[in-house]
C-alpha cells in the first residue's frame, strides 16, 4: 500500500520529513503519533499523493510519487482532513457532500448522479449513524457528526487505502468514544481497506489497530506492531516527558510519570 524509503522534506531552511522509511501493508491498520509538529500531516499529505517528497521514494499503490499521474491514483485513496472540510460549501447537504466523492468534487453542481452512487451514499451514512440526516446543510452539523460524514465520503469510492487526519480533534469525551468504537468496528471489518490514522492523543487509538508509527521532529522513533511500539520508552521519547502507559483491552493511556 505505501514503501516510503529515505522520504525526506524541505521546505526553506527547516526538514519537515528527515528519512523516512515506513512500509504499510494490505489489511494492516496503522496509528501515527506524535506531538505537534512532528510531520505527521506531512507525511499523510505524500501518502494522499497530495504532495511531492524533496527526495527519497515515495511508494503508493504500487506506483511511484513523480513517475505517475496523480489524478488517476487520487480515487484509489480516500482521504478524511480538516483541510478538506474547509473546501465544502456552507449549505451543502449530507448526502451531496458524500455523493460527489464520486467525481473528486467537494460541491455540487450541475453535474448527474447514478441511483447507485445515491444509494452506496445513504448506506455508508446509515453505516456512520449518520441517515436521518441526509438533508441537513453540513456546516449545521456538530464536529462529531462532521467528521463520521467526512468519513463517509472518504470510504465512497470504495478506496484501496483509507487516510484519516486526526478524526478526534475538537471532539467531547462522548464524541471521541463514538468514534473510536465505529473506527475499531472499521479495524474488524476484513473488507475495510488498510488505514492510516493520525492523532497526537493516545487515548484516540481504536482497539484492533495493528501497528503505529511514531514520530519526533520530522524522524521516525520507533514503528511496528502496535504492542511492541507503544512502550512507555518509545512513547516517553517521542513526546520528550517520561510516561506511565497503561493498556486495558486495547485502549492505551498516558501520564505523565511522578518524579521523586
Amino acid at each position: 500500500m505505501l514503501d516510503f524509503a529515505g522520504v525526506n522534506v524541505v521546505r526553506g531552511r527547516k526538514r519537515l520529513l528527515k528519512d523516512i522509511d515506513w512500509q504499510v501493508r494490505e489489511g494492516e491498520r496503522w496509528v501515527v503519533l506524535g506531538p505537534n509538529g512532528a510531520g505527521k500531516t506531512t507525511l499523510l499529505q505524500i501518502a494522499a499523493s497530495r504532495m511531492h517528497p524533496t527526495s527519497g521514494r515515495a511508494g503508493i499503490l504500487g506506483e511511484l510519487m513523480g513517475a505517475v499521474d496523480v489524478f488517476e491514483l487520487r480515487p484509489r485513496i480516500g482521504l478524511s482532513s480538516a483541510a478538506l472540510a474547509t473546501h465544502i460549501p456552507e449549505h451543502e447537504t449530507v448526502l451531496d457532500v458524500v455523493v460527489t466523492a464520486s467525481y473528486g468534487t467537494t460541491g455540487r453542481w450541475r453535474e448527474q448522479y447514478e441511483r447507485m452512487d445515491q444509494r452506496r451514499a445513504f448506506g455508508l451514512l446509515h453505516e456512520w449513524g449518520m441517515s436521518t440526516m441526509i438533508n441537513r446543510p453540513f456546516a449545521s452539523l456538530s464536529e462529531g457528526e462532521r467528521k463520521r460524514v467526512q468519513i463517509a465520503r472518504a470510504l465512497m469510492t470504495d478506496p484501496e487505502l483509507l487516510l484519516l487526519d486526526e478524526p478526534g480533534a475538537g471532539l467531547d469525551l462522548a464524541g471521541r468514544e463514538d468514534l473510536v468504537r465505529r473506527l475499531s468496528e472499521l479495524a474488524a471489518d476484513p473488507e475495510a481497506p488498510a488505514v492510516v490514522l493520525v492523532t497526537h492523543h493516545l487515548e484516540e487509538v481504536p482497539p484492533g489497530f495493528t501497528h503505529a508509527l511514531l514520530l519526533r521532529e520530522g524522524a521516525v522513533v520507533a514503528a511496528g506492531p502496535i504492542g511492541s511500539t507503544l512502550t512507555e520508552a518509545n512513547l516517553g521519547a517521542t513526546f520528550g516527558t517520561p510516561l506511565e502507559v497503561t493498556e486495558r483491552e486495547g485502549r492505551y493511556t498516558a501520564v505523565a510519570r511522578r518524579t521523586a
